[in-house]
């Protein structure tokens, strides 16, 4: 299981369009359902993002790359930034009904 966290800060003026284009993100995703594949994506008050991305793959790998709306919102994510995106691998140190530790837990959540 591979984590990630990825943050960066949008330019005020291009914080909504940011946040429309995540949408479509999101909306792609629940169309094509991929498997072993979580995102969550946060939006702070100062206009920080923050993404969290877990993949199941052996190889790290994640679903997001594929998608035409991921494409769209990778386009032009520099020139919406006051702060670049800067990616972390993460460990959760704890958790409490907020993320499923793996799969077969779902039946008790």
């Amino acid at each position: 299981m591979r984590r990630t966290v990825i943050r960066y800060k949008t330019k005020p003026e291009m914080s909504d369009r940011n946040a429309e284009l995540v949408a479509a993100v999101f909306a792609e995703l629940k169309a094509a359902q991929p498997e072993g594949f979580r995102y969550l994506s946060l939006r702070l008050e100062d206009d920080t993002f923050i993404h969290f991305v877990e993949s199941a793959a052996d190889d790290g790998s994640s679903a997001l790359p594929k998608l035409a709306a991921f494409q769209a919102f990778q386009n032009g994510i520099r020139e919406r930034c006051a702060e670049p995106p800067l990616a972390k691998s993460v460990t959760i140190v704890g958790n409490y009904r907020m993320l499923r530790e793996t799969e077969s837990a779902l039946a008790g959540v």
